[in-house]
């Protein structure tokens, strides 16, 4: 079985591109380090790295096993500096941004998830749009983001940020009380076009409901469009009209105590998926990793029901 000396080896040599600067790198012998990478090989099967006069070049498997060992040496660093750190009270800051969306849904619970497990941990955060929060995660001014993540994220924003999903949540249609589309088991957006749309504007939500209904021919007439959840709630409890979001944001009772349906709709539809986002390739303080574990905890907990 191959050693952690031996992955710490092996990623060294990657990096470097070159048994000879990774040995010294690593302040060993060329023939040390040689011997090493060829005994990894052998326990493990596979031919990792070609060598050539200029240096050395990982082969396909290599690459693969490189992301693999990578991770575990991370994540060996990570159990480290956790037993390390335990018995200790955390304390110091923490700086979080969350878009408009999550804010009451998803964050609320966070927050107070992680100030009851560290009340000294200094606690900040900022609402706003999801591109300005993520250029503040890039600049260092933020530790971590809750964010709707979009369908599909530009080549440079993949290389810039780790995202990883909390919760995906499909969309429904909303009714109010006694609305004819209620006896339905599902609707199909046909039928939905043709009554009036109470559509809301944050995190991207209006652009989405625009797409699925120019991918569907469809131009439904508007009623209003509003920035507040508690709105829309409102509007179609009393039926000004009726709208498409998702069910992390569904609950069945206006603020004035009036009912509110939800139906499935017909044609499949694109998911909500919020998550959590950080700069990749900055280590996490302290206070965000346990952030991050309290996210996936609770992320756990809702899926075990």
């Amino acid at each position: 079985m191959f050693s952690l000396r031996q992955l710490q080896y092996f990623v060294a040599v990657a990096e470097n591109g070159s048994l000879t600067r990774a040995a010294h790198q690593l302040s060993m012998s060329l023939s040390t380090l040689t011997e090493a990478v060829h005994a990894l090989e052998q326990d493990l099967g596979l031919k990792l790295v070609e060598r050539h006069p200029r240096g050395v070049q990982l082969t396909l498997k290599g690459q693969q096993f490189l992301r693999h060992a990578t991770k575990i040496l991370a994540d060996v660093a990570d159990a480290r500096r956790t037993v390390a750190e335990e018995g200790t009270a955390l304390s110091g800051t923490l700086q979080i941004g969350v878009t408009a969306l999550v804010a009451g849904y998803v964050f609320s619970d966070l927050l107070a998830r992680i100030r009851r497990a560290h009340p000294a941990v200094a606690v900040s955060a900022v609402e706003d749009g999801r591109d300005y929060l993520e250029h503040l995660l890039v600049n260092g001014e933020l530790d971590v983001a809750v964010v709707v993540q979009p369908q599909a994220r530009p080549t440079q924003e993949k290389q810039a940020l780790e995202t990883e999903v909390l919760e995906v949540s499909p969309y429904r249609l909303w009714l109010p009380l006694g609305h004819r589309l209620a006896a339905e088991a599902e609707v199909s957006l046909a039928a939905i076009a043709r009554e009036r749309q109470i559509v809301l504007t944050v995190d991207e939500i209006e652009a989405t409901a625009d797409a699925h209904w120019r991918a569907h021919g469809q131009r439904p007439p508007v009623a209003f469009r509003t920035r507040s959840v508690e709105a829309v709630r409102s509007l179609v409890a009393t039926g000004a009209g009726v709208a498409i979001l998702p069910d992390l944001v569904y609950r069945p009772w206006s603020l004035e105590g009036d009912r509110i349906e939800a139906r499935p709709i017909a044609e499949a539809l694109p998911t909500v998926e919020v998550g959590l986002a950080w700069r990749r390739g900055a280590p996490l303080p302290r206070t965000a990793r346990d952030f991050v574990a309290v996210a996936r905890a609770l992320r756990a907990a809702r899926a075990r029901g």
